[in-house]
């Protein structure tokens, strides 16, 4: 799927200098680096899952690409089904046209839609988000009702997140439903929130919105788990002009990423709107991966397969991590902790504990998405 590998030939390891000074790590650590290595050249791992830094067994879903599928149209929600991308957001809000009947129109047909397909037919739970309208709009209070009524609905993504008060307003629906007792089971469906960063006053309140929690406490199973970032609402707010060269999102974007990885959420990068470029589109992608972003928004299925080839580690990173690993190990079995790895066309660059750390996060994605993991020496 890559065809990015390049031939680097990265020599054996010889110790630097200073990895004597180095304290060196527990045997605990030497296993842990074995397993990892170990666990990535054995049959390959399914592509939606994905190994945890802090437990080893632990799985948890590789989200790369969101692809909007409008429920105005049935034709769309029918082609969802046979749809690659790793999460689908059935959208009521932007590709809906704004009137009462449509609006209403299309969470009817959505609803329809998921309940009425067979569970072997329909996308997996973790799969499926809901994009509802926004809190200030008449169609809200109706979108999520109907939301909760639907046990394949396990995520919300949630427009025009401005403050807390409006994950705040949301969590409050949500536990009124729940009293009800004829809306969803926290225990067996948790919900998840994607907030929609679309506004400066969302860019300013954006630590206080990463960091929120239910004020109903952990019985409600309600979590933000994701930060995600409209340009083009963002853009129109902000009197910004997008530019090809996206230099003056640049701020922006890092702040959303970083914001995101701050509080253990995933940070979801702009839609490219340009759906007919698929090469702007990748470099987009690169550059997003680039700033620290797991996935990206796709408005077009064609957008799909470029998003979640981007969004893993090409052959030539899986390679040298691979080898970082591997030669990491060998040093902590020597007591050394740190070791310099040759580079093609001369010169050594020292790896220790933080590069260490990046080599093992690039092995897990890559066993994520399926992708081979070399055996070196």
């Amino acid at each position: 799927m890559h065809g990015r590998f390049l031939s680097t030939r990265l020599g054996a390891s010889a110790s630097w200098s200073l990895a004597s000074f180095i304290p060196a790590t527990s045997t605990a650590r030497t296993i842990h680096l074995r397993r990892t290595l170990a666990g990535a050249n054995s049959s390959r791992t399914d592509p939606r899952t994905l190994t945890t830094a802090s437990h080893i067994n632990e799985r948890t879903q590789l989200n790369r690409s969101y692809l909007y599928v409008p429920a105005a149209s049935e034709r769309m929600l029918q082609k969802s089904l046979v749809n690659s991308s790793d999460i689908l957001i059935y959208d009521l809000e932007d590709s809906v046209p704004p009137t009462k009947t449509d609006k209403e129109g299309a969470r009817e047909r959505l609803v329809q839609f998921l309940r009425s397909k067979p569970q072997t037919e329909l996308p997996r739970t973790e799969r499926i988000a809901i994009r509802l309208n926004s809190t200030n709009t008449p169609f809200f209070e109706d979108d999520l009702a109907a939301a909760l009524q639907v046990p394949s609905i396990r995520t919300l993504v949630l427009p025009k997140v401005h403050s807390v008060q409006d994950l705040d307003h949301v969590s409050r629906m949500i536990y009124s439903h729940s009293q009800l007792k004829t809306a969803r089971n926290p225990a067996e469906q948790p919900l998840r929130l994607v907030a929609s960063i679309e506004s400066a006053r969302a860019l300013v309140n954006l630590g206080t919105i990463a960091s929120w929690r239910s004020e109903f406490g952990p019985s409600l199973q309600v979590s933000l788990s994701a930060l995600l970032f409209a340009a083009e609402d963002y853009c129109a707010d902000t009197s910004i002009i997008r530019t090809k060269s996206r230099q003056e999102l640049l701020y922006t974007r890092s702040q959303i990423a970083i914001t995101s990885k701050a509080f253990g959420l995933d940070a979801i990068d702009m839609v490219c709107v340009n759906y007919k470029d698929l090469d702007y589109l990748k470099e987009e992608c690169e550059d997003g991966r680039r700033l620290g972003f797991n996935g990206k928004q796709a408005i077009h299925p064609t957008q799909v397969d470029i998003i979640q080839s981007t969004f893993v580690p090409t052959e030539q990173e899986i390679l040298r991590a691979a080898r970082i690993v591997k030669k990491m190990e060998q040093a902590h079995g020597a007591q050394r902790g740190a070791i310099g790895l040759e580079l093609e066309g001369g010169g050594k660059e020292m790896i220790d504990a933080p590069m260490l750390k990046q080599a093992e996060n690039t092995v897990r994605i890559a066993r994520a998405a399926g992708l081979p993991i070399p055996d070196v020496q």
